[in-house]
Formats: structure tokens, sequence, C-alpha cells
């Protein structure tokens, strides 16, 4: 999977998750994430320690629930098994299926 198309998978799992709250507090959290964090939503993908330290200071203890809820997201949409390891955060897991995904990618390049 190329990087861009791995990203793009990544921000549709941070949007489905956000969409738990409803459309409009979604647009707030990316509103204040801009605003407060200076923290794009392009940019997720490649500051995802900044993006989960901007999401627990807005939302507190909730945002571990919301994290999770990305990562069972993420790996869904790329066909990976998700398993919950102790003392992983958002980072840990967003790099496994990161890798997990380079694989595909190589196989399906060589296939052409």
């Amino acid at each position: 999977m190329k990087k861009l198309d791995f990203d793009q998978t990544l921000l549709e799992a941070v949007d489905c998750a956000l969409l738990a709250f409803g459309e409009e507090p979604r647009k707030i959290i990316y509103y204040r994430l801009n605003k407060n964090f200076k923290l794009q939503k392009e940019d997720i993908p490649e500051d995802t320690n900044k993006f989960s330290d901007a999401l627990n200071t807005l939302l507190g203890p909730e945002a571990e629930v919301i994290e999770k809820l990305i990562v069972k997201n993420l790996y869904r949409k790329l066909n990976l098994n998700f398993e919950e390891k102790a003392r992983f955060e958002i980072d840990d897991y967003i790099s496994l299926a990161r890798e997990a995904a380079k694989p595909r990618a190589t196989m399906l390049d060589s296939r052409k």
C-alpha cells in the first residue's frame, strides 16, 4: 500500500471514529485541533503522537475510547486482525498497521 493510500485510510478511520460524537461535534474537534494545537486534519498521519496528545487534552479520558475506535476502524479497513496489546498507544498500533500494509503493496506490485 502506498503511503498516500495508507494516510487516506487512516484519515477515513479517524473521521469515522469522531463521527461517533455526531457531525457537528466532529467539526468542532477538527476546528479545535487546528486552532489550539496547529494540527490540521491532513497532518494527522504525519504526527499521530501530537494528534493523540491533542485528543487527550480536548476529550480527557474519553480520548482512549476514540483512539481505540480509530485503530479498530483502521485495521478493519486494511483487513488486519486487531489484537489489543498491553502498554500499546495509538502510535504503536498505527505503526504496526503501516508495516503490515507494506508487504501487501509489494506483493501486488510484483504481480503487475
